[in-house]
């Protein structure tokens, strides 16, 4: 009588659940995650992807770094990575999507009354940006926006004024806006009314009118040509391209006047107009500074 072949005995593989951690053990390290796959690769030449995209006039620092963190920027084809640097000629390419969420970003104007301070509080001085409540925002404001909470998020000043100054305030979240009107390059004009008093009396000589066009320096460096001239006999208007600090107040110091009053009325395209002081509203989508 035969016998019945032998059963195939199988090896099973080890049980992949893992053993309970005794006290005090410390746990395995864990594998160092996995690159995207076509993800851009890092180069050590070049300039910085977020800097480059800034060059351009796609995004501030800050979006750029949020869109590429997002996964909406591309770079020759590949996806990007933060901190990447690119050369000149990189051809980048930005998702429909980062354009869409740049868009919601809101521009507010505000009619900045004396006491408030243009950023953060500071010196027991409130922020502008205090004033920006539902209850507060102008009657006639003609740009169809409701207030959100969401629109005082990353709100910040592009170009400030003092404490004791007056006048249009732009807090804006969208960094091409803070670009056009406070980056370095920056040629976007300023308008004040200034009030003033000559110190030594009678009238500022004609000679002292002309250096405050075009002839005066501050902190060693030589200013921009500005439009400087008289509006009534107490009140200068002043037409800026830059914008240092207390930049009005030191040139009228440097040529004797004392101001007594400045307010500030028009950004590029954009001015002041009836909004009434302390209130504020929204940047219409057919406003532009520039």
């Amino acid at each position: 009588m035969e016998r019945p072949p032998a059963r195939e005995r199988r090896v099973l593989p080890p049980a992949t659940r893992a053993r309970p951690m005794l006290p005090g053990e410390a746990a395995p390290a864990s594998p160092p995650p996995q690159r995207p796959e076509g993800a851009a690769l890092r180069s050590t030449t070049g300039e910085r992807l977020s800097k480059r995209m800034t060059a351009l006039g796609l995004a501030s620092r800050r979006e750029a770094d949020e869109w590429i963190e997002a996964g909406w920027v591309s770079v020759n084809g590949q996806m990007a990575v933060l901190g990447q640097r690119v050369d000149a000629d990189a051809r980048i390419v930005i998702d429909p999507a980062a354009h869409k969420d740049q868009a919601k970003r809101v521009t507010i104007l505000i009619n900045k009354p004396v006491g408030y301070v243009s950023g953060q509080a500071e010196d027991g001085y409130e922020p502008a940006a205090s004033l920006i409540r539902p209850d507060n925002q102008w009657a006639e404001d003609r740009s169809g926006r409701k207030w959100h909470p969401g629109h005082l998020r990353s709100l910040a000043p592009a170009g400030r004024l003092d404490i004791d100054s007056v006048g249009l305030l732009v807090l804006t979240q969208d960094g091409r806006v803070a670009r056009q009107l406070i980056g370095d390059d920056s040629l976007v004009e300023k308008e004040y009314l200034v009030r003033v008093a000559y110190t030594p009396g009678e009238r500022l000589p004609d000679r002292d009118l002309a250096l405050l066009n075009e002839g005066l320096e501050l902190d060693g460096q030589r200013l921009r040509p500005a439009k400087v001239s008289w509006q009534n006999e107490d009140q200068l208007r002043f037409v800026l391209r830059e914008g240092k600090k207390r930049q009005i107040r030191r040139m009228c110091a440097a040529v004797g006047l004392q101001v007594l009053g400045l307010k500030r009325v028009r950004i590029g395209s954009v001015v002041l107009g009836k909004l009434p002081p302390g209130q504020w509203r929204y940047l219409c989508d057919d406003e532009y500074f520039a």
